[in-house]
């Protein structure tokens, strides 16, 4: 799946990822970046993603290079 970062607070490792083909929103699992190649991630940017068994976000990779900014959900 692909999707665009919402919100991530590097501190806690508390995010939003929310996915393109339904702009469902989906929360980052702990550890989602151990073992790939972010250290944080930023709004707007774009990822690679899988769910794990509580339906959260992880095994993120590198989306698109381009930064499509976060979806409209108005």
């Amino acid at each position: 799946m692909q999707g665009v970062v919402k919100s991530y607070d590097p501190g806690s490792g508390d995010g939003l990822i929310v996915r393109d083909s339904d702009l469902v929103e989906f929360e980052i699992a702990d550890g989602a970046l151990e073992g790939s190649i972010f250290r944080m991630l930023r709004q707007g940017q774009r990822v690679v993603f899988e769910l794990d068994g509580d339906n959260n976000a992880t095994g993120l990779k590198l989306g698109s290079e381009i930064d499509m900014g976060t979806p409209d959900l108005d």
